[in-house]
């Protein structure tokens, strides 16, 4: 191997953040993911696409060990954030939940004033030294959430009195107040209309500068429109991921093609 090979290999390690090997994950019986193996790059937008129950969320849910609240389920595998096991004995998920961040599909801001949707993660990680800190952390963040300009005057108001979109840009913000590294998005914009949709898509687009972000999608359009790589799950496997051009314009298996067809959904 010569120098520039060693060099090549080097960077493209570097650039992995999350990699996954022989994944399965069971509800009681029920063998709902099989056998995926995927690396996921760092500042890139990864879409995870699929029919409905084929097994996106449930494998993104695996990423921050969100699957550990259901008795039901076991993981078994590995999965490596920056080439440590998530899923060591040693890994506390509290802390691992704040380098992967998540927003749900549905907006849930804590019943609490905005500021203290932002405050409420840098406070339990103890993020702050005083009230200058996490004032300076709670604007930072709804500046990244692209919502600042809209609350600023308001930030002792509920979060729950904010519009849908608005709402879902503050869960954005909420995630990203604890510095992670990555971040899961499990369809953010299926309760939202078409405009706070382009807003959170473009939204998206920016934090990739900073992040590595995975988002789950029942819109191939928006998979197409926000991410630079796409997985396609069928049934619980991983079909195929590549360049998401690649994927929507020249997929290499059958049923890759039959989904973004629409003859499988």
């Amino acid at each position: 191997m010569n120098d520039m090979t060693k060099i090549e290999g080097a960077i493209e390690m570097n650039d992995m953040k999350i990699s996954a090997k022989g994944v399965q994950v069971y509800y009681g019986d029920t063998h709902a993911i099989k056998d995926v193996s995927v690396e996921i790059e760092d500042k890139t937008v990864t879409a995870f696409i699929g029919p409905s129950g084929c097994g996106k969320s449930t494998f993104l849910r695996c990423l921050n060990r969100m699957n550990d609240t259901i008795d039901i389920c076991r993981v078994e595998g590995d999965i490596l954030l920056d080439g440590e096991d998530i899923y060591d004995k040693r890994v506390d998920p509290v802390q691992l939940r704040a380098k992967v961040g998540m927003v749900f599909q549905k907006p849930n801001p804590f019943p609490k004033s905005i500021y203290d949707n932002i405050a409420y993660g840098p406070r339990i990680h103890g993020l702050a030294k005083n009230k200058a800190d996490l004032d300076d952390i709670v604007e930072k963040s709804l500046r990244r959430g692209a919502i600042w300009d809209e609350v600023k005057d308001r930030l002792h108001a509920p979060g729950t009195g904010l519009s849908g979109g608005q709402q879902q840009r503050l869960c954005i913000a909420r995630a990203v107040a604890t510095e992670p590294e990555v971040l899961l998005m499990d369809e953010p914009c299926s309760a939202l209309d078409p405009i706070a949709t382009a807003q959170v898509e473009e939204l998206i687009d920016e934090l990739r500068q900073s992040y590595s972000v995975v988002i789950v999608t029942h819109s191939m359009q928006q998979a197409a429109r926000v991410s630079q790589k796409t997985a396609f799950f069928h049934l619980g496997n991983l079909v195929e991921y590549d360049d998401t051009t690649k994927i929507f314009t020249n997929p290499e298996d059958p049923r890759t093609e039959s989904y973004i067809t629409g003859r499988i959904g």
